[in-house]
Order: C-alpha cells, then structure tokens, then sequence
C-alpha cells in the first residue's frame, strides 16, 4: 500500500485524489475552473505539437528515420479513416480528426504516471502533498470531456447551416425523420419531428463526452484501489491493469475522433 493510503485511509486517499486543485469564481462551484485540468491539458497538446514541429524540421524524402516513419503512419491511419467515413472536401476534417485523436490520447495516457508521481514532486518543492491537489488525468475531468464535445455539436451545427442554407436546416428539422403530404400533415408532424431532431442533436455531445469520462473515470479510480493494496499485490494487480488500460487509452481516443467525423459526415446529408 502507498504511504499515502497508509497514513489516511483507503477511503480518504481516493477522495484526495480525485479532488480538483480549483479557483472557485463567485458563491457556487459552478463558476470554477480546474487548474490541474487545463494545466495538463495544454501541455499534452503543447508536446504533442513540439514533437509534430521537431520531426517536420527533420524530414526527409529518403529513407525516413523511426519518428518520422511512426508520425507518416499516424497520419496515414488517420488520413484513411476520413476517407471511408468523410466523403467531402477532408482539407479540414483529417487535420481536426488528427488533433483529436492526438490530442485526447496524450491526455489519457496521463493515466499511466504513478499515482503518487505529483506529491512526491510536491514534497521535494516543500509543499505538503496531504493538501495540495492535483488530477493529472484531464479527461476524466467531466468539464474536459464535455468542452470538447460542445464544440464538436457546434461543428455539426455550422456544417450542416454551411451544407442545407439556414433555411433548409430549419425545413429539416420540422419534416425530418417523419415526411407527409400535403400541409396540414406537415404540420401535424411538425412537433414531432422538431423534438426528435433535438433529441439527436442534444445527444451527440452528451454521449461524446459521457462516454470518455466514464471510461477514463473508472480507469483512474481501478488504479487508486490497486494502490491501496499490498505492495506485492500491488504490483501484481497494476502492470496487468496497465497494460490494459494502454488499450483503454488508444480506444477511447479512436472513438471520439471517430464519432466526430461520423456527426460532422451526417451534419453534409440531406433527408
């Protein structure tokens, strides 16, 4: 068991750890920003792009070295997924769907320093780790997950005014999924259809967020359990977990790039 878990508690060493270093704004916790989140968030994107930028520089139309061979079949993977699902103009789409993917997997892979890594730094500092907090995971932060999706639903929402005209968006949703003839069906389906559609919509970035946070959540929560046991068990129950948690890492970073190109694809069709 971690020093840590052993002087406080099981209990009160997952709750310190799963609490936010936050500046509250304001007499409600809704009006606060999670430091550590945005913290680790721009520096997972910061070094991702320093290393796209550093291998760019060393390029080359010969033989390629291994960073640039492995970022040629990142893109390449990334390239081919757009193309079997985006069947647009991808000048846009394949570099979103590349920061994504890049992106959200640096920031899941967060997951995988030791839990103690950051109040053992925090204790060389001279500051005290018991009360200092700080999640190094910015997408099990549900504001992270959820900010993300928002502009991704804002995406759909422009592509599909940029694709139908402001016009025929707003058609659509009044006479799609449901079509009838002549008005006064149209009219009686109206409704109808104008609420199924907001469910859709309103759906995507709940989901789209939902399921990362969950799914990282739950992965950082496994690992707080496994540090409270013996160390022997300890180490026994965590490399297992970790190397599958790798999986868990890539999967879910697939999945959001995905699924995003899938919604902005959906938002260029017509009923």
């Amino acid at each position: 068991m971690s020093s840590e878990a052993e002087s406080g508690g099981l209990t009160e060493y997952i709750q310190h750890h799963l609490t936010h270093n936050s500046v509250q704004f304001g007499s409600t916790p809704f009006w606060s920003i999670n430091i550590d989140s945005m913290l680790v968030g721009i520096l997972a994107g910061g070094l991702t792009l320093l290393w796209f930028w550093s291998q760019a520089r060393k390029a080359t139309a010969g033989v390629p070295g291994k960073g640039q061979a492995f970022i040629e079949l990142v893109l390449t993977f990334v390239d081919g997924q757009v193309k079997d699902v985006f069947h647009g103009d991808r000048r846009f789409i394949a570099p979103l769907a590349l920061t994504i993917f890049l992106w959200v997997f640096m920031m899941n892979a967060m997951d995988l320093l030791p839990l103690d890594l950051i109040g053992g730094v925090l204790n060389i500092t001279g500051h005290d780790p018991h009360h200092t907090f700080f999640r190094s995971v910015p997408t099990a932060d549900l504001n992270t997950t959820f900010g993300m999706s928002l502009t991704v639903f804002f995406l759909v929402l422009f592509y599909s005014v940029k694709s139908k005209g402001f016009g025929g968006f707003t058609l659509e949703l009044f006479t799609a999924p449901f079509h009838a003839n002549g008005t006064f069906g149209k009219i009686l389906l109206a409704i109808p259809n104008f609420f199924l559609n907001l469910v859709e919509y309103l759906s995507k970035p709940v989901s789209l967020a939902m399921r990362l946070f969950g799914n990282m959540y739950a992965g950082e929560l496994v690992f707080m359990l496994i540090a409270g046991l013996p160390w022997y068990l300890a180490w026994l129950g965590g490399a297992p977990w970790a190397i599958f948690h790798i999986l868990i890492i890539g999967l879910q970073a697939f999945i959001f790039m995905v699924l995003t190109v899938v919604y902005i694809s959906m938002a260029h069709e017509h009923h």
